[in-house]
């Protein structure tokens, strides 16, 4: 069962490429099965807009946010009988206001939105995944008469506990994108960090939500997909369940470095990989979607007879 939970489009989303059509005729293309379609959620000051959308206003956000309901939900339809599309978002924390604009949002949209990808980008209001610079300048900013990095790395993970004990997001992205630019560091080091990963692990694991294998580390010059080996290691260890996403920012980056990720699933351990459908009943979080299982071992599909 070849699928992605996490994926975006130039259409919708400025700092990719393509159209939302076009990402999803290369997902047929390569005989995925299941595939998510999860935008940015609007941002709600313009203090947090990105470079490439100083033209924009609060506005334009918005409604780009409705066209792309509108379009995912028609090729959802369109596409049916080749590929199962599933419509979601992906979530910000940059203040309290976007969790309380989110609950709004998903009672404007109530129906419309599958199932939600529990993301944070941003600590003490800066971006850490938009280049080095602005990174270190977050880590900078943090307030702190011991440790920066320790401040650092607890507020990101306390943002991230936030967001999946309001929303209950089906699917925890990329949980470790905290050390985007530091892929190699040791969370344990830092026990008051190690004790917010594990915390939101177990929270997680509690309710029942997906950790993805999110792909789109490898392509930023990761040796491994998000989560790295130890944090992979405690999800396992509690029960946790896993899911695949390319996180594509395009046509060009669906399905990119799925090929890499074998191995380091079977070094792992990793036996089950799960996926979301539609569910004619409401899952815990109000939403019509859950969670399943694959039916046969996922390392002997023949989907991955391509890459080898």
């Amino acid at each position: 069962m070849p699928h992605s939970h996490h994926s975006h489009s130039g259409q919708f989303c400025k700092h990719a490429v393509g159209s939302l059509e076009e990402v999803v005729l290369e997902a047929i293309r390569q005989q995925f099965q299941v595939y998510g379609m999860t935008e940015h959620v609007p941002r709600y000051r313009t203090a947090d807009f990105y470079p490439e959308e100083e033209s924009l206003t609060l506005q334009d956000l918005l409604s780009q946010f409705d066209d792309f309901l509108a379009e995912a939900h028609r090729l959802k339809q369109a596409y049916a009988s080749q590929i199962k599309l599933l419509v979601g978002l992906e979530t910000e924390n940059i203040t309290p206001l976007d969790l309380d604009q989110l609950q709004g949002l998903l009672e404007r949209h109530q129906g419309r939105v599958d199932y939600l990808v529990g993301s944070v980008h941003h600590v003490n209001g800066i971006p850490i995944d938009f280049d080095l610079l602005t990174f270190r300048k977050a880590v900078e900013s943090m307030d702190s008469t011991t440790d920066k990095d320790s401040a650092f790395l607890s507020a990101y993970f306390d943002a991230q506990y936030e967001l999946l004990r309001r929303f209950q997001p089906e699917i925890v992205g990329h949980f470790d994108l905290c050390r985007l630019y530091n892929p190699d560091l040791e969370l344990a080091k830092y026990p008051e960090v190690w004790e917010r990963v594990e915390r939101n692990i177990l929270f997680a694991v509690g309710y029942g939500a997906l950790f993805e294998i999110n792909a789109s580390a490898l392509r930023k010059g990761w040796s491994t997909p998000y989560p790295g080996h130890d944090v992979l290691e405690v999800i396992l260890k509690n029960g946790g369940r896993l899911t695949l996403s390319d996180d594509s920012h395009g046509p060009h980056a669906v399905g990119l470095n799925y090929g890499r990720l074998p191995e380091y699933l079977q070094r792992a351990g990793v036996s089950e990989l799960w996926f979301l459908e539609h569910s004619e009943s409401l899952n815990a979080a109000g939403r019509y979607v859950r969670a399943t299982k694959m039916d046969q071992p996922w390392a002997t599909h023949p989907f991955w007879a391509r890459f080898f």
